[in-house]
Order: structure tokens, then sequence, then C-alpha cells
């Protein structure tokens, strides 16, 4: 797999996201970076699904030191390593406790499309308001399963999930000129 051939934008207004846990599944897959294959890296516990794909942004590096996560709505359960295009529509502002300190980990979420499926939606408040608490409280349930403490401080649109890739884009470029 060339991961680091994959840019983070797919156009000006859409970005890739390379899929690592399809919806519905129990297990969480991460890319072992090593072998450019994705490994089973924890069964959820009995009863929890991820509610849609969840995936990264390649080429980029999140203030958690991990690429930038995206929840992917609107998509058919995907499979571990697609690439799939999404428009940002907005983020979730959240922090978790690691090793006892507050470590920033947003969570972006996007909407897939194709040139032949667009999504109505734009910004993160045309969601249902339901379908958004069910999305937060899957995280903090998420993280609560492995002891860790997971809070979400707020909602932001567009806007600030473009200003969120810019930071992991310049993050990631940074690391890359350090190498």
């Amino acid at each position: 797999m060339k991961l680091e051939r994959v840019p983070p934008r797919a156009s000006r207004t859409h970005v890739h996201v390379l899929i690592d846990t399809p919806a519905g599944s129990a297990n969480k897959y991460k890319l072992d970076e090593e072998y450019g294959l994705f490994r089973v890296s924890r069964r959820l516990p009995e009863g929890m699904i991820f509610p849609h794909n969840f995936g990264s942004i390649p080429g980029t590096r999140a203030a958690d030191g991990d690429l930038l996560d995206v929840l992917v709505l609107g998509l058919a359960p995907a499979f571990p390593g697609c690439l799939v295009t999404a428009r940002l529509v907005g983020v979730l502002q959240a922090s978790q406790i690691e090793s006892g300190k507050p470590v920033r980990n947003d969570r972006l979420i996007g909407v897939g499309e194709t040139p032949v499926n667009r999504s109505a939606v734009r910004h993160i408040s045309e969601l249902p308001v339901r379908q958004l608490a069910d999305i937060e409280n899957f995280f903090r349930a998420y993280n609560a399963a492995q002891g860790r403490e997971f809070s979400i401080s707020g909602r932001s649109g567009p806007r600030a999930a473009e200003a969120a890739l810019r930071r992991a884009i310049r993050e990631f470029e940074r690391g890359r000129s350090g190498d």
C-alpha cells in the first residue's frame, strides 16, 4: 500500500478518507504501517458497533499524533483500506485523558460522495439532533470501554473542520521535514 502517495485532498472541496473500520463493525481495525495491512486492534464490547464508516485522512497529523480521524456518513459499509471521497460538514471538538493529561482528539464529520452520489448535507447542524447525540454517545462509550475519559466540548461546521484539516496537514509536513 502506498499510503504516502495519497494526498489529503481529493479536490478543493473534498478529502480522501482511508477507511479503517466499516459501518456496522464490532471490530476496530488499524493500519499496520510496517506491513501495509490492516489488523484487528480491538473488539468492541458486546452489542457495540461502529455507527458509520470510520477512517482517517492521509498526509495529516492530529494533536494526538495519529492521522486526523473522520466519521463518514451517507455510505453503505465500506471495508478496511477502502479510499473514499468525503466533504467535511463539521467537527466534534473533543479531548481524552491519556496518562493523566487531556489530549485534543477531535472527530471530523464528513459525508461520503461520488461523482454520481451527492449529499444534500452541507453543515453539521443539518444532521438530525438524535443522530448527532447517538454519534457523540458512541464515541464516549467507545472510549470508556478502553478506560479513557472522552469529552466533547462543542460542535462546529465545515469552516472549523477545514481549519483542523489545515493544521493537521501543516503538522504532517513539519514532521516530514524533520526526518
